[in-house]
């Protein structure tokens, strides 16, 4: 599932005696909404000019819907059938890609966090030392605490999959959820009542 899934199991008897901070041995990784060590402040940004995503839909009215392309990585947001804005993405990564289909919004979030996918941090000092952590599937090592990766503004549109604030690296990158630039999924998740058509096409 990760690059470095055979190093945490490497580190796994280290882990189990002390809090260790494993930064500087692993490098940067990336998961679900980019949430890193590196990025615990500024996990909004993303790192190429933004010349696709746009807002023109406060004065129209209608019904909502949302249509996902992969192939063009653009989220379209439409509100009587006219376009309201579109949003560049950063959907599934490859075996973990995002499901096709036809869906609608189920839950919506503002604060939400990834009961999967996140970091460990030391207790007492809040210091990250596995800024890739699984929590169904890693134990937390002694004197720390899982803290789930920020997926603010989330639209849950399929079993465990939805549209979230979240690291943009320009190409399909996550999990399988759609990352949107901060800016965007706000107004992705303002006008989406429960209910919404979710389109994801290829």
């Amino acid at each position: 599932m990760r690059a470095c899934v055979a190093t945490s199991a490497l580190l796994l008897p280290f882990l189990a005696t002390s809090c260790m901070d494993l930064s500087s041995m692993r490098g940067e990784s990336h998961y679900m909404s980019g949430y890193t060590q590196k990025r615990e402040h500024d996990w909004k940004s993303s790192p190429l000019p933004d010349d696709v995503s746009y807002w023109d839909g406060d004065h129209l009215t209608g019904p909502a819907s949302i249509r996902i392309n992969l192939t063009q990585q653009k989220a379209f947001f439409y509100k009587g059938g006219q376009l309201a804005g579109v949003s560049k993405i950063s959907t599934g990564k490859e075996g973990r890609g995002t499901p096709s289909g036809t869906y609608k919004v189920t839950m919506k979030n503002k604060w939400h966090r990834s009961s999967s996918y996140g970091v460990f941090k030391e207790k007492g000092t809040n210091r990250v030392v596995d800024d890739d952590a699984e929590a169904h599937n890693e134990p937390v090592p002694p004197g720390c605490y899982y803290e789930g990766a920020p997926m603010f503004n989330y639209l849950n549109f399929a079993p465990a999959i939805g549209m979230h604030t979240g690291y943009l690296p320009g190409y399909a990158a996550s999990h399988g959820c759609v990352r949107m630039p901060d800016q965007m999924a706000v107004k992705f998740f303002e006008n989406a009542p429960l209910g919404t058509p979710v389109t994801v096409e290829r």
